[in-house]
């Protein structure tokens, strides 16, 4: 089976899966507690949450406050387990937009996690799409201006190695939670091709019969990439 990556969003390798998760805006320890250890079982390679987007900055002081410290508190609670249970903590976004305090907790946890294979945990925190790919196109602006390559030899590649996500395959699924339907600039580059599944249950209320559901919604899917259908039933 191809990997997953849930928003929840999912990738793809031989036997495992990825997925990515949206969230609405309570951080929910347990509901993600649940959701890791569902994946580990699953052999989903990477798992990708949406916690807190370069638009959240635009929110009341005061609430933004709250958040950054939930999430400081979440960190320092969750981390040493998530290690003894093999999981590799990664995060993407603006980290210069963060407190000093925070990146110096997130480091520490990406350090002491770097050696884990069991599953991918990917935070995007300041993180928005089209800030990932402004800065995706800032970096191959540089590599041109210093010479190393020429506008000619900009592909689709050379892009995607400026991206945030470029150390894992893209999304295979994104789940959507709270009854939104839409993407909210959350991985606008990636999922291009990503199965798209949205559902009513708030993101406290994700469980694991949750998330099957999106998982046999995304079995039942043919994934053609621009081939027909024809031509993927004799692949």
């Amino acid at each position: 089976m191809a990997e997953r990556q849930a928003d929840l969003a999912r990738h793809s390798h031989p036997d495992t899966r990825s997925v990515r998760l949206g969230r609405e805006d309570r951080l929910d320890v347990e509901a993600l507690r649940a959701i890791v250890k569902a994946c580990r079982e699953l052999h989903i390679g990477a798992l990708t949450v949406f916690a807190f987007s370069t638009e959240n900055w635009r929110r009341p002081a005061e609430e933004v406050v709250r958040l950054m410290g939930l999430f400081m508190e979440s960190l320092q609670n969750e981390v040493a387990e998530l290690n003894r249970n093999g999981v590799r903590l990664r995060f993407i976004g603006e980290r210069k937009a963060l407190s000093v305090r925070l990146q110096t907790r997130i480091a520490e946890a990406e350090q002491l996690t770097a050696a884990n294979t069991e599953l991918q945990l990917i935070i995007a925190i300041a993180y928005g799409g089209r800030w990932d790919i402004v800065e995706a196109a800032r970096a191959v602006a540089r590599r041109c201006q210093s010479g190393a390559i020429t506008a000619e030899a900009i592909d689709e590649e050379t892009f995607r190695a400026g991206l945030s996500l470029q150390f894992v395959s893209e999304p295979d699924l994104f789940i959507r939670t709270g009854g939104e339907r839409r993407i909210s600039n959350f991985l606008l580059w990636q999922l291009a091709y990503a199965e798209l599944y949205f559902c009513e249950a708030l993101w406290p209320d994700f469980t694991r019969a949750e998330l099957d559901a999106a998982l046999e919604y995304f079995a039942q899917r043919q994934r053609r990439f621009g081939l027909t259908g024809a031509q993927v039933e004799t692949r």
